[in-house]
């Protein structure tokens, strides 16, 4: 009878076996502010582009990227007679709270945006709150009230583009500040307008240079497609996409995959960018 004699590799033996492997490099983080509609909340807003988080991770991970996808609640609390089509219950008291929120409220008489500034401070918050140490906010994405924020909030951060006084001068400060005087990689506009009171000129003269992806609704009755149009038009070479849908976020692996690769593009171009000075 024979018997086999077995010994374990010494130290050394083990320390070579796959020592010719190179490391495997660390995944970036990709941090991207998530802005819901109006009447919706942070965790709303998630819940309904849980899918699309999904689809992202999984189809930015082979590329060592990973998105961090932060969803603030906007500061404006809504009541039932700023909801339109809103059908009160009978007992229901018009002036009642409810969790709907928005990031500014139209003045029906003049169309100003009251409260932006508040808007804008909750989003400078956010930042703060979710980067560390000279990190950043990479990028933004916005649906519908939340899309028309996305697009003001990437001009409101260029490089070179001059701030009024007054409120909107505040705003454009903190959020500025915020991220250490970055500005956003890429925005990203599902239903998004443009915004059309006189003191928010400044935010599209000149035009939007921050690459912008929008998604128009095809069967979007919620925003007309001319103010969707107008926005696109005050944009630096916009990419647009159309999809046969209403007004809502499309989830699914078809409308998700240009996302991915409008993602990926801004940031390699932004690194490649760097990475040559």
């Amino acid at each position: 009878m024979f018997v086999l004699l077995t010994r374990p590799l010494s130290t050394t033996a083990q320390a070579g076996v796959g020592a010719d492997k190179k490391p495997k490099p660390s995944k970036r983080e990709i941090k991207i502010l998530m802005l819901h509609g109006y009447t919706q909340t942070g965790p709303l807003f998630h819940s309904k582009t849980r899918a699309l988080e999904k689809l992202l991770i999984k189809s930015l991970a082979p590329l060592n990227l990973a998105p961090t996808l932060i969803y603030p609640t906007a500061p404006n609390r809504l009541r039932p007679r700023d909801i339109p089509g809103y059908q009160a219950k009978e007992d229901e008291d018009s002036d009642s709270e409810l969790d709907s929120w928005a990031w500014w409220r139209r003045d029906e008489a003049s169309g100003a945006y009251r409260f932006l500034k508040e808007g804008m401070m909750r989003v400078a918050e956010t930042i703060k709150e979710n980067v560390g140490e000279g990190g950043t906010i990479d990028g933004v994405v916005g649906f519908s009230q939340g899309g028309a924020l996305a697009a003001m909030l990437a001009a409101a951060m260029e490089r070179g583009r001059e701030v009024p006084g007054g409120e909107e001068g505040e705003w454009a400060q903190a959020v500025r500040d915020a991220n250490g005087g970055e500005p956003l990689k890429f925005s990203v506009i599902y239903s998004g307008f443009y915004a059309p009171p006189e003191e928010l000129k400044w935010l599209y003269e000149p035009k939007i240079a921050t690459p912008t992806l929008h998604f128009l609704g095809g069967l979007d009755t919620v925003v007309d497609e001319s103010r969707s149009q107008g926005l696109v038009d005050r944009c630096v070479e916009p990419t647009v996409y159309t999809h046969p849908g209403g007004h809502h976020v499309p989830v699914s692996k078809e409308w998700a995959m240009p996302l991915v690769a409008f993602i990926r593009k801004c940031v390699e171009e932004k690194e490649e960018g760097k990475s040559a000075l």
